[in-house]
């Protein structure tokens, strides 16, 4: 049994794992790179394996940075079947239209303004690949056994990091190995607690937050305290928000907020007609998270839809105090920078960042202190005062990802840890040495490791 690092190695993106038992080859994640341009660029490298040879896909959850190369992947040829969480799956059937639809605005926008290096920019892939690779999704039941072929399976176990999110326990007459895919958090107030995954012989541990620790805050007072700070200056709070997870969180917390009178009545948009669709789908899968069903009805009541590109072009000329949630969490591309074109360069309004921002992308740069941003081809500049919701992240820290192996009732012969930068990766790495005495390493982009009975040999 070997297995390939095809992304999540040196970065929190782009998440792709080979494995590789006798002849059958089975992909675990099928993520886009983003954030830095290198890392981008690896998006239209061509993969080391014919997609065509791929004889499965398993998805742990439906983040683009996990899910979105797939409609690629369809389009050169793999015609097997990409297998996932029910929650999942319709989730997937929002997201990935959307991201090729994005994609195909993008390059339009660049040629219509000239901006774009290549002549003409191009998508990497369109709405319509994307929805053609739909038809390859098969929803699986958690804690159920899927026979792949030739010995190999596979189980779910809830994850808790987004709806649907899981852990997959993949076995093989060669070993066995658990992926942790992004872990979330016992306290998180939505989604229900990591699971345990059956015994295996190796590890994919994720490492986000490897070399931090949440700050003990509660989220309702460090979100109200934001909130009530620009509404005070008559502010516009723009919040960039992953439409799968953080949007929800933050629409819980305002509606909870408004009702206890610790905020304004203030406005409160969602634009963003993915993340509107997405919210439904939690009165879908009640049995996925811990919300009654009054407060998915607060919930998905707290704000005002914005849909239409009208609509939305209409919110850039309203006047604060007023809440914009819009995507993308990073800032890296959809509806959320027109708003931040449009309100960055005034000092009463806050742009508020709610979730980890990976190197390259303009959420980093804005927590680094960025004076000015390019977006669409121009420098827009930043006097607006820019703030991190430290207590809303759904990753696991580094205590909570300790705290989690510990509970393992087996010690796997390896641990690999991934899906963080350097610095959080190898933090990690040198904590589950100390602390549990397990073997332990980071690998690199494109490493493949051999995982024998006797021992591991990589190349």
């Amino acid at each position: 049994m070997k297995i390939t690092f095809l992304g999540a190695t040196g970065t929190v993106t782009g998440s792709k794992y080979l494995v590789e038992v006798g002849s059958k080859r089975v992909l675990v994640d099928c993520g886009l790179f983003q954030g830095f341009k290198q890392l981008r660029l690896r998006n239209w490298a061509a993969l080391p394996v014919a997609a065509r040879a791929i004889d499965a896909v398993v998805l742990t959850h439906a983040h683009i940075d996990h899910s979105g190369y797939l409609p690629l992947l369809v389009h050169q040829g793999f015609a097997g079947t990409v297998y996932c969480t029910h929650a999942t799956r319709a989730l997937l059937g929002i997201l990935l239209p959307d991201s090729g639809r994005l994609q195909e605005e993008e390059a339009t926008f660049a040629n219509r303004r000239g901006y774009s290096k290549h002549h003409p920019a191009i998508p990497l892939y369109t709405e319509a690949d994307a929805a053609g690779s739909l038809k390859r999704l098969k929803g699986i039941d958690f804690e159920t056994d899927v026979d792949l072929g030739d010995g190999i399976g596979f189980r779910f176990t809830v994850a808790g990091h987004i709806l649907g999110a899981a852990m997959i326990h993949l076995k093989s007459p060669e070993g066995s190995i658990v992926f942790s895919g992004d872990l979330g958090r016992s306290n998180d107030i939505i989604l229900r607690a990591p699971g345990t995954p059956l015994p295996a012989d190796f590890l994919l541990i994720e490492s986000t937050y490897g070399d931090r620790q949440h700050p003990p805050i509660d989220p309702e007072n460090e979100l109200a305290e934001a909130i009530n700070s620009a509404a005070n200056r008559g502010g516009v709070v723009v919040v960039p928000a992953f439409a799968v997870g953080r949007v929800q969180t933050l629409l819980l917390l305002i509606a909870r907020l408004k009702q206890r009178q610790k905020i304004p009545d203030v406005p409160v948009y969602l634009n963003s007609p993915m993340a509107s669709d997405v919210t439904a789908i939690y009165q879908q899968f009640g049995n996925e998270h811990r919300l009654s069903e009054a407060d998915c009805t607060a919930m998905c009541t707290a704000p005002t839809y914005v849909r239409s590109v009208d609509d939305s072009k209409a919110l850039n000329l309203k006047q604060g105090p007023m809440v914009i949630i819009s995507a993308s969490g990073m800032a890296t591309g959809g509806r959320v920078l027109y708003h931040l074109e449009a309100f960055a360069s005034d000092p009463r309004n806050l742009i508020l960042l709610a979730g980890f921002q990976a190197g390259g992308t303009r959420g980093a740069a804005l927590l680094a202190g960025a004076t000015s941003l390019k977006m669409h081809g121009r420098f827009v500049d930043i006097r607006a005062k820019v703030r991190q919701l430290s207590s809303a992240s759904a990753h696991a820290d580094g205590d909570e990802l300790l705290t989690w192996m510990k509970s393992l009732s087996w010690k796997p012969k390896m641990v690999f840890v991934t899906h963080g930068e350097p610095a959080s990766a190898d933090t990690l790495r040198q904590r589950i040495e100390r602390e549990l005495g397990w073997r332990c390493r980071v690998p690199d982009y494109l490493e493949t490791a051999d995982l024998s009975a006797q021992g591991l040999n990589s190349q």
